[in-house]
Protein backbone atom coordinates (compact mmCIF):
# COMPACT_ATOMS: atom_id res chain seq x y z
CA UNK A 1 0.00 0.00 0.00
CA UNK A 2 1.49 3.56 -1.23
CA UNK A 3 0.43 6.35 1.93
CA UNK A 4 1.11 9.54 1.14
CA UNK A 5 2.42 10.55 4.82
CA UNK A 6 3.59 14.20 6.01
CA UNK A 7 5.46 13.44 9.64
CA UNK A 8 5.53 16.97 11.45
CA UNK A 9 8.30 17.50 14.01
CA UNK A 10 8.18 19.14 17.14
CA UNK A 11 11.79 21.46 17.45
CA UNK A 12 14.02 21.96 14.59
CA UNK A 13 16.40 19.80 16.00
CA UNK A 14 14.22 16.87 15.47
CA UNK A 15 13.75 17.82 12.04
CA UNK A 16 17.06 16.99 10.92
CA UNK A 17 17.77 13.23 12.30
CA UNK A 18 14.07 12.67 11.02
CA UNK A 19 15.08 14.53 6.90
CA UNK A 20 17.53 12.19 6.97
CA UNK A 21 15.26 9.29 7.27
CA UNK A 22 12.26 10.27 5.11
CA UNK A 23 14.80 11.76 1.91
CA UNK A 24 14.80 8.43 0.75
CA UNK A 25 11.29 7.83 -0.15
CA UNK A 26 9.02 9.43 -2.11
CA UNK A 27 6.13 8.32 -0.15
CA UNK A 28 6.89 10.09 3.56
CA UNK A 29 7.75 13.91 4.09
CA UNK A 30 9.06 15.46 7.07
CA UNK A 31 7.73 19.10 8.20
CA UNK A 32 10.32 21.29 9.90
CA UNK A 33 8.19 22.58 12.88
CA UNK A 34 8.95 24.20 16.44
CA UNK A 35 5.97 22.83 18.49
CA UNK A 36 3.51 25.88 20.17
CA UNK A 37 3.86 23.68 23.54
CA UNK A 38 7.23 23.73 23.75
CA UNK A 39 8.25 26.96 22.53
CA UNK A 40 8.76 27.77 26.71
CA UNK A 41 11.69 25.71 26.24
CA UNK A 42 12.48 25.93 22.74
CA UNK A 43 12.01 29.60 21.33
CA UNK A 44 15.50 29.89 21.22
CA UNK A 45 16.05 27.33 18.24
CA UNK A 46 13.75 29.64 16.07
CA UNK A 47 17.36 31.04 14.54
CA UNK A 48 17.99 27.39 13.82
CA UNK A 49 14.26 26.82 12.52
CA UNK A 50 15.64 29.57 10.12
CA UNK A 51 18.67 28.48 9.08
CA UNK A 52 16.98 25.42 7.93
CA UNK A 53 13.85 26.28 5.61
CA UNK A 54 15.11 26.00 2.70
CA UNK A 55 15.55 22.57 2.95
CA UNK A 56 12.09 21.53 2.86
CA UNK A 57 8.69 22.69 1.47
CA UNK A 58 7.13 21.51 4.66
CA UNK A 59 6.06 23.40 7.87
CA UNK A 60 4.37 21.39 11.31
CA UNK A 61 4.15 21.72 13.76
CA UNK A 62 3.82 25.31 13.84
CA UNK A 63 1.02 27.72 15.67
CA UNK A 64 -0.21 28.53 18.99
CA UNK A 65 -2.19 26.80 21.72
CA UNK A 66 -4.06 28.80 24.14
CA UNK A 67 -4.57 25.69 26.29
CA UNK A 68 -4.11 25.84 30.41
CA UNK A 69 -0.78 24.53 30.57
CA UNK A 70 0.33 27.15 27.67
CA UNK A 71 -1.83 30.06 27.66
CA UNK A 72 1.29 31.73 30.07
CA UNK A 73 3.65 31.42 27.11
CA UNK A 74 1.18 33.10 24.65
CA UNK A 75 3.12 36.23 23.89
CA UNK A 76 6.37 34.38 23.47
CA UNK A 77 4.26 32.03 20.86
CA UNK A 78 3.12 34.49 18.79
CA UNK A 79 6.28 36.09 18.48
CA UNK A 80 7.69 32.84 17.30
CA UNK A 81 5.05 32.06 14.99
CA UNK A 82 5.04 35.47 13.70
CA UNK A 83 8.42 34.98 12.42
CA UNK A 84 7.98 31.31 11.39
CA UNK A 85 5.05 32.99 9.05
CA UNK A 86 7.35 35.79 7.72
CA UNK A 87 9.55 33.53 6.80
CA UNK A 88 7.48 31.32 4.78
CA UNK A 89 5.91 34.26 3.08
CA UNK A 90 9.53 36.16 2.25
CA UNK A 91 10.34 32.55 0.49
CA UNK A 92 7.12 31.19 -0.74
CA UNK A 93 6.01 27.85 -2.16
CA UNK A 94 6.17 26.21 1.88
CA UNK A 95 3.18 24.24 3.01
CA UNK A 96 2.55 24.94 6.61
CA UNK A 97 0.62 22.20 9.28
CA UNK A 98 -0.91 24.71 11.87
CA UNK A 99 -2.00 24.01 15.73
CA UNK A 100 -5.02 26.30 16.60
CA UNK A 101 -6.36 24.76 20.05
CA UNK A 102 -8.05 27.71 22.00
CA UNK A 103 -6.37 30.11 19.73
CA UNK A 104 -7.79 29.61 16.58
CA UNK A 105 -8.59 34.07 16.25
CA UNK A 106 -5.37 34.97 17.26
CA UNK A 107 -3.82 32.25 14.25
CA UNK A 108 -5.80 33.75 12.21
CA UNK A 109 -5.13 37.51 13.07
CA UNK A 110 -1.50 36.28 12.27
CA UNK A 111 -1.84 34.13 8.74
CA UNK A 112 -3.86 37.09 7.48
CA UNK A 113 -1.40 39.96 8.53
CA UNK A 114 1.63 37.84 7.63
CA UNK A 115 0.35 35.67 4.40
CA UNK A 116 -0.97 35.48 1.13
CA UNK A 117 -2.37 32.04 -0.25
CA UNK A 118 -0.73 32.62 -3.22
CA UNK A 119 2.58 32.22 -1.61
CA UNK A 120 1.91 30.46 1.96
CA UNK A 121 -0.69 27.51 1.64
CA UNK A 122 -1.80 27.25 5.33
CA UNK A 123 -3.36 23.45 6.57
CA UNK A 124 -5.58 23.78 9.99
CA UNK A 125 -4.86 20.92 11.64
CA UNK A 126 -7.28 18.82 14.06
CA UNK A 127 -9.76 22.26 13.92
CA UNK A 128 -12.00 22.97 16.70
CA UNK A 129 -12.94 26.84 16.13
CA UNK A 130 -16.58 28.41 15.74
CA UNK A 131 -18.89 28.42 12.47
CA UNK A 132 -17.58 32.09 12.37
CA UNK A 133 -14.18 31.18 12.74
CA UNK A 134 -14.49 28.38 10.54
CA UNK A 135 -16.02 30.96 7.58
CA UNK A 136 -12.74 32.95 8.26
CA UNK A 137 -10.23 30.36 7.77
CA UNK A 138 -11.94 29.44 4.35
CA UNK A 139 -11.60 33.32 3.18
CA UNK A 140 -8.21 33.25 4.05
CA UNK A 141 -7.94 30.22 1.74
CA UNK A 142 -7.41 27.15 4.53
CA UNK A 143 -7.43 23.75 4.25
CA UNK A 144 -8.19 21.51 6.99
CA UNK A 145 -7.07 17.74 7.90
CA UNK A 146 -9.56 15.68 9.28
CA UNK A 147 -9.09 12.57 11.45
CA UNK A 148 -11.04 10.29 12.65
CA UNK A 149 -11.26 11.30 16.54
CA UNK A 150 -12.69 14.81 15.18
CA UNK A 151 -15.89 12.64 14.20
CA UNK A 152 -16.35 11.19 17.07
CA UNK A 153 -19.16 13.66 18.32
CA UNK A 154 -22.11 15.31 16.98
CA UNK A 155 -20.69 19.17 17.25
CA UNK A 156 -17.49 17.91 15.50
CA UNK A 157 -19.64 16.59 13.01
CA UNK A 158 -21.77 19.83 12.07
CA UNK A 159 -18.69 21.44 11.87
CA UNK A 160 -16.76 19.47 9.42
CA UNK A 161 -19.57 19.23 7.38
CA UNK A 162 -19.29 22.90 6.27
CA UNK A 163 -16.17 22.73 5.39
CA UNK A 164 -15.83 23.16 1.53
CA UNK A 165 -14.87 19.13 -0.10
CA UNK A 166 -12.52 21.22 -2.07
CA UNK A 167 -10.50 22.46 1.55
CA UNK A 168 -11.02 18.64 2.91
CA UNK A 169 -7.42 16.66 3.55
CA UNK A 170 -7.19 13.63 6.13
CA UNK A 171 -4.80 13.06 9.04
CA UNK A 172 -4.30 10.71 11.96
CA UNK A 173 -2.56 12.72 14.21
CA UNK A 174 -0.82 9.65 15.52
CA UNK A 175 1.15 8.97 18.15
CA UNK A 176 -0.97 11.06 19.90
CA UNK A 177 -4.50 10.46 19.07
CA UNK A 178 -5.76 6.70 19.83
CA UNK A 179 -7.82 4.50 18.39
CA UNK A 180 -8.91 0.96 19.65
CA UNK A 181 -6.89 1.18 22.28
CA UNK A 182 -3.48 1.49 20.17
CA UNK A 183 -1.81 5.10 18.45
CA UNK A 184 -3.37 5.86 15.16
CA UNK A 185 -0.89 4.74 12.19
CA UNK A 186 -0.88 6.64 8.57
CA UNK A 187 -2.96 3.68 7.20
CA UNK A 188 -5.63 4.66 9.52
CA UNK A 189 -6.69 7.48 7.70
CA UNK A 190 -8.77 5.63 4.94
CA UNK A 191 -11.06 5.76 8.69
CA UNK A 192 -11.45 9.53 7.99
CA UNK A 193 -11.77 8.71 4.27
CA UNK A 194 -15.06 6.60 5.08
CA UNK A 195 -16.35 8.97 8.45
CA UNK A 196 -16.03 11.90 5.53
CA UNK A 197 -18.09 10.11 2.80
CA UNK A 198 -20.75 8.93 5.01
CA UNK A 199 -20.95 12.71 6.58
CA UNK A 200 -21.11 14.10 2.86
CA UNK A 201 -23.36 11.05 2.04
CA UNK A 202 -21.17 10.47 -0.93
CA UNK A 203 -19.02 7.21 -2.25
CA UNK A 204 -15.95 6.33 -1.09
CA UNK A 205 -14.26 6.84 -4.22
CA UNK A 206 -15.35 10.18 -4.75
CA UNK A 207 -14.01 11.24 -1.52
CA UNK A 208 -10.78 9.55 -1.98
CA UNK A 209 -10.76 11.61 -5.49
CA UNK A 210 -11.77 14.77 -3.83
CA UNK A 211 -9.21 14.44 -1.12
CA UNK A 212 -6.29 13.19 -3.62
CA UNK A 213 -7.32 16.34 -5.65
CA UNK A 214 -6.40 18.55 -3.06
CA UNK A 215 -3.40 16.67 -2.57
CA UNK A 216 -2.64 17.72 -5.90
CA UNK A 217 -3.77 21.66 -5.53
CA UNK A 218 -1.49 22.27 -2.61
CA UNK A 219 1.70 20.11 -3.73
CA UNK A 220 2.09 20.67 -7.26
CA UNK A 221 2.14 24.29 -7.97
Amino acid sequence: MRIYTLAVTTTPRAWEGNNLVTSTTKFVKSALGLHPQLVAQHHHEIGLWESLLDQTRYVGEVGLDGGPGYISSMDLQQRVFSRILAACERVGGKILTVHSVRAVSKVLDLVEQLTTPNRTKVILHWFTGSKAELRRAIDLGAYFSINPRMLDNERSRILVSEIPLDRVLTETDGPFAMIDGRPMRPSDAHLAVDRLAALHRIAKDQMVQKVLTNLRDIVLP
